[in-house]
Order: structure tokens, then sequence, then C-alpha cells
């Protein structure tokens, strides 16, 4: 009986940590789950009474910097902090805990990441014919992605001039801290589907790339924008004339502000009401 009891026991410990991780994966994702269940729906993005930089408390804030290019730090409350589109050039100190990569362009990724970072997660399928899938919590935080399909560019198996496209080879990230659910589009080459809207579920801050042609013009991009319809809208990836031609798209159906700072701080009672295109310092 006690060596029944024991192999079971065994058996308990061997399997409990799989069935754990399932439950929390089940469990974590605020923004994915009633999503998967309403595949052609169009989310409304979260709105609270308070306008934004309202003040929050230190537990339920996020502070979100712009690094450069395509690069935020997102930084929760319980000290997490993950860096989008690391690339190793610009300088982060400290190294965030997690850093996320696509691999479009060299200013996306790095082979050689700096090795204090905790957690690499790349955006594309390591092997062949493979795609990421990234679910992972580290504090009271959850990572997960959504792939899409990527342009072949030189470097990569192929010329960017063919037109060839590679399946699941771009992850949209989703980072989900403090209740707020963060998304970063990475290199997005192609409208989006009703999968992928149910995949992404709802999006409170959404990075979205607005160089007008190396991932998708103005007007594609800005139908995905407007799909999502987040709360809070942060361009990046180009400057200038770009940026603006973006902008342009929504023709006073979101609000616009340009930031004093590279750095915002943001929680779910200090959301705008309406859809904000907030462009941070340096954008």
């Amino acid at each position: 009986m006690l060596r029944t009891f024991a192999f079971a026991a065994a058996a308990f410990i061997a399997i409990a940590p799989q069935a754990l991780a399932q439950q929390a994966r089940a469990a974590v994702s605020q923004c994915q789950a009633i999503a998967q269940t309403l595949p052609g729906v169009t989310f409304a993005s979260f709105r609270p009474e308070a306008p934004i930089l309202a003040a929050g408390t230190a537990k339920d804030e996020v502070a979100i910097t712009f690094i450069g290019h395509s690069t935020f730090l997102i930084e929760g409350p319980d000290g997490v902090s993950v860096a989008t589109d690391y690339n190793g050039w610009l300088p982060i100190s400290p190294a965030p805990t997690v850093a996320t990569m696509n691999k479009a362009h060299s200013s996306h990724y790095t082979l050689t990441p700096d090795p204090a970072i905790r957690h690499v997660l790349h955006g594309w399928g390591d092997e062949p014919g493979s795609k990421a899938e990234h679910h992972v919590v580290i504090g009271d935080t959850y990572i997960r992605n959504v792939t899409t399909d990527m342009r072949i560019f030189p470097g990569w198996g192929g010329d960017a001039g063919a037109g060839g496209m590679e399946a699941d080879q771009n992850s949209i990230f989703i980072y989900e801290m403090a209740g707020l659910c963060i998304g970063h589009l990475g290199h997005l080459h192609h409208e989006l589907t009703d999968t992928h809207y149910a995949e992404i579920g709802r999006l409170d801050v959404l990075m979205v790339p607005v160089d007008g042609g190396l991932t998708m013009g103005a007007d594609s991009m800005s139908r995905v924008v407007k799909r999502l319809r987040s709360s809070l809208i942060l361009p990046m990836h180009r400057t200038g004339s770009p940026r603006d031609r973006f902008i342009e798209m929504f023709d006073g159906q979101f609000d616009v502000a340009f930031a004093p700072s590279e750095r915002i701080t943001v929680s779910m009672r200090s959301l705008p009401k309406k859809p904000l295109i907030y462009v941070l310092k340096g954008m």
C-alpha cells in the first residue's frame, strides 16, 4: 500500500507542473478570455471615466518608454520589464527581464542579446517550417503571441523584391500586466483576419508601425487599428511624413496628442474615453 501511495505521489508530482501550467494559461489571459468564442466580433476598448495620465496607484500602473524604432520598455508594478523588438543597439540599463523580437530586419532582433536578459522570446519559428508559440508567466505578467505571415527579406531565405510570404514568421506579442492588455504589432505585413482578431482579443494599448510601406501602407494599417480600437495607440517605426500620413487616415475619429516625454505611465483607470493616438517624444 505504501508502495502504491509512493508511486501515485510520484506520478502526481510528475504531471502536476504541466497541469498547473495549463490551468495558469487558461486563467491568466484576461484579454483573450471571450475572444475565442466570438471570432467575428469587433472589440470595444475599455472606457473608464478618468482622462489619460490621471493619477493611479503604483500597484496598478505600467510605465512605457519609447526607446527608439520599434523598441519600447514596458515596466510592470512588480518589477518585470519587457523590451519589445529588442535589437541590442539601443541601450537599456538595467537589462530588461524579457526581450521579444521579430526578424524582418536586424533593427528588430539580435542573435547575441545581453546575457543578463532572463527570457528571450523569438517571434519566428527557430526550426524550418515551424512557428513561435509563447505562453510565458513571469511574476504578474503574462506574455503570449499571435503569428502573422512575413514577406521574405534578404538574409532570411529569399529576395524581398520577389514578394514571397513566409507563413507565421512575425509575431504580434501581447503583454498582460496590471489588468492591461498591451499589444505590439511587430513588423506586420498584411491585414488581419477574423481569426487573428479573435486570437488577439482586447488590446487597451497598441504599438503600431507607421512607416507607410515597409510594413503596410497607411490605409491598410489604419484599418487594423480601427478594428482593434484600442484606447491608447503608440506609433513606432518611422517618424515625420509617414507618421503624419498614418494620423491623417483617422480624420478626427481618434484623438491625437504629442507627448512631452518618451515615457508614459498608464493604468486601467487612466485610459482615455476616446481612442487616442499618442506620439511619444522621439517618434
